[in-house]
Order: structure tokens, then sequence, then C-alpha cells
């Protein structure tokens, strides 16, 4: 495919904003895609070279936040690897089976955690008492997100991060660096996958992804540097925009 050198500055500045956002909140993919698609890029090419450089966003803020103390590599090989095992067969799974029923249960879904979050104004403050074993979480979240990722995608993010919450007890900023090991995990299968069948287009996977990594180092500063509150602002607008936008999908689309 050919483009004009304007079209390369955008896909720079777009990995840059999806990179800053995606590492604080998750939904990073509601900015990239569009613009793969709309600059003329077939949808299986869009999404293998949108997983391609999601990767270097999500690799950058994993890293910056396992610096800073926020997440611990050693101690999370368990959800890495039913993460990674979940994602594979998502993978799979959506060259084979059609996807119109999760875009029509999941806004119910996102709708629940947004109205959820927005009406518990005191969630994610603190860390708290775990109320599912860890364990459990990790195997059944591993593989059910890490499907959905694979298969789908959209509110990934959101999901592990209001699951890590509720269920194991992580405040708002533990949970967002955790959500990264793991999106950055099933965004490596995935992409895996996409290159072995040649759906990537490497060149604007990797001009997307110098700009990923630089939102992302900064949108995970941010978070490491700010308060709760503000991470807690921001995954409120990334899952209500992510909503909207499903919800326009399925009655437009």
């Amino acid at each position: 495919m050919e483009f004009e050198f304007y079209h390369y500055a955008v896909f720079v500045l777009t990995g840059l904003c999806a990179g800053f956002v995606d590492s604080i909140a998750g939904g990073g993919g509601i900015l990239t895609m569009p613009v793969l698609l709309a600059m003329g890029i077939p949808p299986h090419l869009a999404l293998g070279t949108n997983k391609l450089q999601a990767s270097f966003g999500s690799f950058t803020a994993a890293v910056n936040y396992s610096r800073k103390g926020l997440v611990s590599l050693s101690g999370i090989w368990m959800p890495v690897l039913f993460t990674a095992v979940g994602a594979a067969i998502g993978t799979v799974s959506i060259q084979m089976l059609s996807a119109d029923f999760l875009s029509v249960i999941i806004p119910f879904l996102l709708a629940g955690i947004f109205f959820y979050t927005l009406l518990t104004p005191q969630l994610g403050q603190e860390d708290r008492k775990a109320r599912m074993g860890k364990h459990a979480f990790y195997v059944a979240a591993g593989l059910l997100l890490g499907f959905y990722d694979g298969f789908f995608g959209p509110g990934t993010g959101s999901f592990w991060t209001i699951g890590l919450v509720l269920l194991i007890g992580l405040d708002l900023k533990k949970a967002t660096a955790f959500t990264k090991i793991v999106n950055f995990t099933s965004n490596i299968v995935a992409l895996i996958a996409f290159i072995i069948g040649g759906n990537v287009i490497f060149t604007i996977g990797i001009l997307m992804g110098a700009g990923q990594m630089t939102g992302a180092y900064l949108g995970s500063r941010m978070v490491i540097l700010r308060k709760v509150n503000f991470v807690r602002s921001v995954f409120l607008a990334v899952v209500g925009v992510t909503l909207v936008k499903l919800i326009w999908d399925t009655v437009f689309g």
C-alpha cells in the first residue's frame, strides 16, 4: 500500500495519543483502529498492524510501572501464562467464529463497570482485602480475558482493572500497572498469529509503535506521579467512550 508523507505523521501522532491513554486506563484501540481503517487498510491487516503498534505501548508502560515498584514481574507468571493460553485460543477462534454476540453483550458489561465506578467514589483509593483467591482469579481471568482480547478486544483493560480492584483488592494504580503486563502478553500472542497469517504492515506498525512508546512512557509517568483520583477520572472517560463507540457500531455499523 502507498501513503503520502502526512499519512505517516498521522500514524505516529495517533500512536502517541493512544499510548498515553492506553497506559493510564486502556482503550487505545478506540483511537488507532478507526485511523487505520480510515487510511484504507483492510480490516484483517488493520487488526494485525494494530496489535504490533499496541505491543510497543503496553511493553513500555509495563516496564515503567515495574521499575517504579507498582507491579512485580517475578510474581505475575501465572496470569501471564493463562492470559497467553486464552489469547491464543481467542485469536484462532476469531478466524472461525462470529464476534456478533460479543458486540451485543459487551456494551452492557461496560455500562455496569462505568456506573459502578461512577457511583463508588472510594473505589480503588487504597488496597483492600481480597474477595477471591489470587490463583483462582489469575486462572479464570487469564483464560477468559486473554480469550476475549484475542477474539474481540474492546474493553479488555477495563475488565482487568475492575476485576483486580473488586476481587483482588488492589488500588487503581497497582491494578493499572498489573493490567499493562497482561495486556502486553495478549498483544504479543495475537501479534504472532497475525504475523503467521501475513496480516501485519510492519512499516506502519513500527511507526505507530514509536509514538506508542513515547505516549506510554508519559502516561505511565502521570499515573506514578498523580493521585488515584486522576486514574479514576481517565478510567471513567475511557470506559465511557468505549461504551458509546460499541453502542454506535452495534446500532449504526
